[in-house]
């Protein structure tokens, strides 16, 4: 199983994902497309890898006036917040389960994405959830910094889970 997820890294609230069987593009694009029905990023951070270098989603950022950034080769650390992500998933989720089905583990997988979404807190948000502070009016930030942090960057990128 592969799993795509657009992350906004100021309130690492994840914003949209998928769960495909195979690494094929459409998955790929409809979590980008369910993304940018949200909200518009000024910039787009992802990873190098072929599906976010392909035209199918270059285009569908630059034809909503979003600005791409991609990560360096071989510098982990210009994505840490979506790997720190990643690892938790894995940690707390994936790892502690065995699943009898694709779809159980499409339904796992969204249970504990509304998880951390809602309900787990923070340390680096001031103990919020990513939800409180991805949805919060009256921020100590500027309302703007919701999609704008590290240089204003939300990031996608994949990873197996299984």
């Amino acid at each position: 199983m592969y799993l795509v997820a657009v992350i906004d890294w100021y309130s690492r609230y994840i914003v949209s994902w998928q769960l495909d069987q195979t690494f094929e593009m459409p998955f790929v694009l409809t979590a980008v497309k369910s993304a940018l029905l949200q909200a518009k990023p000024e910039f787009w951070n992802s990873d190098q890898g072929s599906h976010f270098t392909s035209d199918q989603y270059t285009s569908s950022l630059t034809e909503a006036g979003v600005r791409i950034s991609m990560d360096g080769k071989n510098r982990a650390l210009d994505n840490i917040i979506t790997e720190r992500f990643w690892r938790t998933l894995k940690y707390e989720e994936v790892y502690l389960h065995e699943y009898n089905s694709p779809k159980e583990a499409r339904q796992q997988i969204a249970q504990f994405i509304r998880h951390y979404n809602y309900n787990r807190q923070h340390q680096s948000l001031g103990y919020l959830t990513p939800a409180e502070v991805y949805f919060q009016e009256n921020t100590l930030y500027p309302p703007e910094a919701i999609w704008k942090i590290n240089n204003g960057f939300i990031t996608s990128t994949t990873k197996n889970v299984s």
